[in-house]
C-alpha cells in the first residue's frame, strides 16, 4: 500500500514459496569482496507506491470511500499513518475506523478500486522512468520490492515499454511485511540465484517511506530516501535524495563504491 506484456508477465511474477511461513527469514549477507573487473552495483531494488508510481492519492481515496461507506470519517492524518505499511495492517486499521469486513475482503476491495484507477493513468514518479531506462541500457538489474500484491504490481509493470524489472517480491509472497527486513532480504536471495557473488553491499533500495526505508536499512543494503507524502527523518545509514530527477546510474554506483571504500578503510584501521 502506501504496498510487460503479458508474454513477459511470467518472467517477473512474484516468488510465491509455500514454505515460507516455516522458514526463517534469508540470512543477510556480510561478504564485502568484489572483483576489480567486475561493476560493484550488481541490483537496485526499487519500491513501487510512492516510489516508482504516485498511487498514494488512489490508495487514499478507496479507504475514504470505503470507511464512509460503513458510516465512518477517514482523515488525510489517518490515510498517512498507511504510507508505506502492508496491506494486512492497513487493513485491521480500517477495521478499527469501523469497517466491517474481513482482513481480506478490505485487501481485496481496496486493490480492486486502485488497479482500475491505474489502468486509466499510471501516475509515474519524476524522474523514475528516466532512472529506470538507464539502469537497463546499463546492464544494472531491477527488481521490484512492494507491499502492494501481485495482481496491482503486474499492472504497473505491464505498462512500461521494456522489460525492466527482472522479478517482483510483492505484499502477498512473504511473511512479514515492511517495515520487517523479509521482503528485501527475499530479493537479494533471488538475485544471488543467478550470481552468487551479489551481497546486500552491491544492492541499492529505493524508498520514499519509514516503513520502507526501515525494512530497507534493517536488511542491509544501501538505502536511498525520496521523501513524498511523509517526511523522512534524518538516519546515518540512509541517502537522502529530493527526488530522483537527474539522478543517474553513476550516481548509485558511487553510493556502492563509497560503502566498499569506508569497508576498506575500516579494515585498514584494525
Amino acid at each position: 500500500m502506501h504496498g510487460i506484456s503479458r508474454r513477459s508477465v511470467s518472467a517477473i511474477r512474484p516468488q510465491r514459496n509455500p514454505r515460507t511461513a516455516a522458514r526463517q527469514v534469508p540470512r543477510r549477507l556480510e561478504t564485502m569482496h568484489s572483483s576489480p573487473s567486475q561493476p560493484l552495483l550488481k541490483a537496485v531494488l526499487w519500491d513501487m507506491d510512492g516510489t516508482l508510481v504516485d498511487t498514494e492519492p488512489y490508495w487514499i481515496a478507496a479507504e475514504r470511500e470505503l470507511v464512509e461507506s460503513h458510516g465512518g470519517t477517514w482523515s488525510h492524518h489517518q490515510a498517512m499513518q498507511l504510507v508505506g505499511q502492508s496491506l494486512l495492517h492497513s487493513a485491521a486499521v480500517l477495521q478499527a475506523a469501523g469497517v466491517r469486513l474481513e482482513a481480506r475482503e478490505i485487501v481485496d476491495t481496496l486493490s480492486a478500486q486502485v488497479i482500475a484507477q491505474v489502468r486509466k493513468e499510471v501516475p509515474w514518479r519524476p524522474g523514475a522512468r528516466e532512472l529506470l531506462d538507464q539502469l537497463h541500457e546499463a546492464g544494472i538489474r531491477c527488481a521490484l520490492v512492494t507491499m502492494s500484491e501481485g495482481p496491482l504490481a503486474g499492472v504497473v509493470v505491464e505498462s512500461l515499454p521494456k522489460p525492466y524489472f527482472e522479478f517482483m517480491v510483492t505484499g502477498d509472497t512473504v511473511t512479514h511485511g515492511k517495515p520487517h527486513p523479509e521482503a528485501y532480504l527475499t530479493a537479494v536471495e533471488r538475485l544471488r540465484l543467478e550470481d552468487p557473488s551479489v551481497s546486500i553491499h552491491h544492492c541499492v533500495a529505493l524508498e520514499d517511506s519509514i516503513p520502507g526505508a526501515t525494512a530497507a536499512i534493517a536488511s542491509g543494503v544501501i538505502t536511498v530516501g525520496i521523501p513524498h507524502q511523509v517526511p523522512l527523518p534524518e538516519h546515518p545509514q540512509m541517502i537522502m535524495w529530493p527526488t530522483l530527477v537527474g539522478r543517474a546510474a553513476p550516481d548509485l554506483q558511487q553510493l556502492v563504491a563509497d560503502r566498499f571504500a569506508a569497508a576498506n578503510l575500516l579494515e585498514g584501521a584494525n
